[in-house]
């Protein structure tokens, strides 16, 4: 059985949706902390049970069986993550789990100044040491993000950021297709990847000049790209109330992508989708 957490989450569930084209019902089951949430899926015969990393007693019986874990990282950084992520695992060598897929990031590094990369570097760490075989999924930067920092860019015409640098661009929907695919080959007893995947990513690394024209592009409404400096865009951010964790967060984002950590392609996604994998035009096209 294969085991998904975070089934409500924007990658989590269209990565059941995915895995249910390929697999029966009968063999999926999803861990997550509102069993409630996903009645419907649990109407189309999938297994639904409780599963909260941050009570840890709570994954026995919902990792109960599986054959595949795939264990979606959390919405949190630092060592609250790692802490959690460290629970999941250790509940997965409990219950015998074949194998853990990690959504982990093309840009994981120890020493990115991008907080949730180190968080990503020391959970990869972890299953390296547990003994469990695993495959660390190399996913490309959310694309979702660009509508998060376009903001009222699309009303103003105007887009300010600290300086920046290209980034893989992906879509929630195509890692979580790829995902379900090498799922659903390990249930066929294939393990087209051991350890970390290649990166999985976009067809293009574009930075926020050109997440400006594109979006102009796609609504009619030109928006120019403005660099301001790091603490003017940081302060601004916690004067609009921004907590000061979050704003250097967000900072931290830039500095990584002008250091080109995000800035990797390559064949892998569109391989394992068998066709090319929705570009930023596309995204944005869908979604602005």
């Amino acid at each position: 059985m294969i085991i998904v957490t975070g089934a409500t989450g924007q990658l989590g569930r269209p990565l059941v949706e995915q895995l249910l084209r390929r697999v029966p019902a009968e063999r999926v089951g999803v861990s997550v902390r509102s069993p409630e949430k996903l009645a419907d899926l649990a109407a189309r015969g999938v297994r639904v049970r409780r599963g909260d990393f941050a009570e840890p007693e709570s994954l026995a019986h919902a990792f109960e069986g599986a054959s595949q874990l795939l264990l979606v990282s959390v919405d949190a950084t630092g060592p609250e993550a790692v802490a959690r992520h460290a629970a999941a695992i250790d509940a997965a060598r409990a219950a015998g789990v074949g194998r853990v897929l990690y959504t982990s990031h093309q840009g994981v590094s120890p020493t990115s100044p991008f907080p949730p990369m180190p968080d990503h570097a020391a959970t990869e760490k972890l299953l390296a040491e547990s003994g469990i075989a695993y495959t660390s999924l190399r996913n490309g930067f959310y694309a979702s993000t660009t509508l998060q920092l376009l903001g009222d860019a699309l009303d103003s015409g105007k887009l300010y950021a600290p300086e920046d640098g290209p980034v893989s661009w992906t879509t929630h929907a195509d890692l979580a297709e790829a995902a379900a695919v090498i799922l659903a080959d390990g249930e066929r007893g294939m393990a087209p990847f051991d350890g970390p995947t290649p990166a999985l990513t976009g067809p293009r690394a574009l930075d926020l000049s050109d997440v400006a024209r594109i979006a102009g592009e796609v609504t009619g409404r030109p928006v120019e790209r403005i660099v301001v400096p790091d603490n003017q865009w940081r302060d601004q951010l916690i004067g609009h109330g921004v907590p000061e964790p979050q704003a250097d967060l967000l900072l931290g984002l830039f500095r990584a992508s002008r250091a080109k950590e995000f800035a990797e392609t390559g064949p892998t996604l569109g391989d394992l989708l068998g066709r090319e994998p929705l570009d930023l035009h596309g995204f944005l096209t869908e979604s602005l």
